[in-house]
């Protein structure tokens, strides 16, 4: 397989979880490189449902190598659950799962300010998920945040932690929020950080060994394109890079070890969250709703929907690099008569071909679509591409041909088996 880059082409919830964990058979190392547990990848074996929030999909497989980044924040509580939760599903972590000791820390004070913020924003709130990973990737940049190295060590996190909660407090109280207990956060990080220790590790060295073995690795990326820092519709983004280039500064891996991009993308088009969609659509919406699909794995919110959007995803091949494309939920659209594909953009008579970078721009633009024939066919049992109905070939194919990349992988269900390789 070699060194894979694995990112969502669209607004997260791509359905990446599914496709990590498939990919991952033929890799030996699967690394998260960004974002926290605001983000979650669902995995079904069998009738078996996961949803992991930090640890990487690759877990599910006993004999793989997983590792949380330097990119990713994590909360270290959340963390500890989710290993508990998977070793009581029998799920083999020890032993496998590596975690960077200069990933930053999300602390309840985080949490508590990003929700703050989201109040006084009002009607302009950006939608987070209020797990305070803003404002840790804040302190990151500022250069005062806390780190898992600083967690393992005991006599400077007790320190270093009394002097963030003080002076977070304070900006606390600003809000009219209630104060942070110190006490409290020291025994419960304290804790968490004992049954952590053995899992840290210096990850870039280890990356760096697994490289040199010849090791394929599988870097697993969380949200999608358009909620990337720098090339999301900002300010209705994450607070990380999730295009390809996060997962070279999110694991210390350099860009020349890197050999191919996947990207994954819905045959229709989601999102969670505030902020512009240009083909969002009711109809589509209450069709899949009504289905029981679309709904956050991480907050259960109901997942805005529209037709598939080519603009988005020809932008995402370019800043991505995306050398093939994963298209899921191919079988959302089975009921569907005629399936619209957006081409393009309006605003009055002005066309575009790519995503304007002015939010209030994009809010305005009106899509110009293309229509297909739908199939009118049930996909979800089928194993081999050659059967499946002509024009749902021809469909996935215009997607890939209006996206500029190579249709590798159809998926037709959540299961490791509901998928094919062209």
């Amino acid at each position: 397989m070699a060194n894979t880059i694995l990112v969502g082409a669209q607004w997260g919830d791509e359905g990446k979880g599914k496709i990590i964990d498939v990919l991952t058979e033929q890799a030996d190392v699967v690394v998260r490189t960004q974002g926290g547990n605001n983000a979650g990848h669902t995995v079904f074996i069998g009738k078996q449902k996961y949803v992991l929030h930090l640890i990487p999909s690759g877990i599910l497989r006993k004999s793989k190598t997983c590792v949380i980044g330097n990119g990713v924040v994590i909360d270290p509580v959340s963390l500890v659950e989710e290993i508990d939760g998977l070793e009581k599903m029998n799920v083999k972590v020890n032993g496998n799962l590596f975690i960077s000791e200069t990933a930053h820390l999300v602390f309840p004070y985080h949490r508590e300010l990003d929700a703050q913020r989201e109040i006084l924003k009002g009607k302009n709130k950006i939608g987070t998920t209020k797990r305070g990973i803003g404002p840790a990737y804040g302190d990151k940049a500022a250069r005062t945040g806390l780190r898992v190295i600083d967690l393992v060590n005991p006599a400077r996190f007790e320190v270093l932690l009394k002097q963030k909660i003080k002076e977070n407090n304070e900006v606390l109280k600003a809000f009219g929020a209630k104060p942070i207990s110190f006490a409290k956060v020291l025994e419960a990080y304290r804790k968490a950080g004992d049954r952590l220790k053995p899992f840290v590790t210096n990850t870039v060295v280890l990356l760096d060994k697994s490289i040199r073995r010849g090791d394929d690795i599988l870097f697993e990326g969380a949200q999608g394109t358009f909620l990337d820092i720098d090339h999301g519709t900002y300010p209705f983004v994450t607070s990380s890079n999730t295009t390809a280039g996060g997962a070279c500064t999110g694991s210390g891996v350099a860009p020349n070890r890197m050999d191919r991009v996947v990207g994954v993308m819905k045959a229709y088009t989601t999102r969670v969250g505030e902020g512009p969609l240009p083909t969002e659509n009711a109809e589509i919406a209450d069709l899949l709703h009504g289905m029981g699909r679309e709904f956050g794995a991480t907050t259960g919110r109901a997942r805005r929907c529209g037709w598939f959007d080519s603009v988005a995803t020809r932008h995402a091949t370019m800043v991505n690099g995306i050398d093939e494309l994963a298209v899921t939920n191919v079988d959302g659209l089975d009921t569907v008569e005629t399936i619209r594909v957006c081409i393009g953009y309006k605003i009055g008579s002005t066309r575009y071909d790519y995503i304007p970078n002015e939010i209030e721009a994009l809010a305005k633009c009106t899509p110009v679509y293309a229509e297909f024939p739908g199939w009118l066919t049930p996909t979800h049992e089928i194993r081999d591409w050659k059967k499946m109905p002509a024009k749902a070939k021809t469909y996935l194919k215009a997607l890939a041909e209006l996206t500029g990349a190579k249709l590798a992988i159809a998926s037709t269900g959540p299961a490791r088996e509901q998928t094919m390789f062209l």
